[in-house]
């Protein structure tokens, strides 16, 4: 992944980043930034399965920025990095619930082979989460990659980070952050 910038940060002073090259287009930075919000604030699916579907994406993706990221809110469901090492290519064989399963192998159609989005996979998370948690889970893994190939390809990748946890978009930690 390239680390090196390919855009300039719009912020005088301030380093590329997410927030500082989307600042050139800053209607759509608004517009973007309050999808996100609104989709980490809607209550159909949990923070946890959130954060898990996130992950998952994160490390077929390698966003390294992504992978290295935790929202608070998923903390404060209880996902930990020991459920999170669950997340890999073996998830199937994990001690994470069928639910959750599912919403990995749903992820990773949306993200990767969509034959393992099957019929039968949609209608048993339809019975897992409702029409409404899963169009989430849908919306929600777009979202999850079409940034994570935005931060790659815009050469925003850290060199290094460590494991960081941030305040969930959205929330009331969220905006004092920012």
């Amino acid at each position: 992944m390239s680390t090196v910038p390919r855009v300039p940060s719009a912020v005088p002073g301030e380093s590329p980043a997410f927030h500082t090259v989307l600042a050139h287009a800053p209607a759509i930075q608004s517009s973007f930034a309050r999808l996100y919000a609104a989709f980490w604030m809607d209550p159909a699916l949990g923070q946890r399965e959130k954060e898990l579907a996130r992950i998952r994406n994160a490390r077929v993706t390698a966003c390294g920025f992504c992978r290295q990221v935790r929202f608070s809110l998923a903390r404060d469901e209880g996902l930990d990095e020991a459920t999170l090492d669950f997340v890999t290519d073996a998830y199937l064989a994990s001690p994470l619930s069928d639910r959750e399963k599912r919403i990995l192998q749903y992820t990773d159609g949306i993200i990767g082979d969509p034959s393992r989005a099957d019929p039968a996979l949609a209608e048993a998370l339809r019975r897992d989460l409702g029409d409404d948690g899963l169009a989430e889970l849908t919306l929600g893994v777009g979202l999850f990659l079409g940034l994570a190939r935005v931060l790659i390809t815009l050469g925003l990748e850290p060199e290094s980070m460590p494991v960081t946890v941030l305040p969930t978009p959205g929330s009331a930690g969220y905006a004092a952050a920012r």
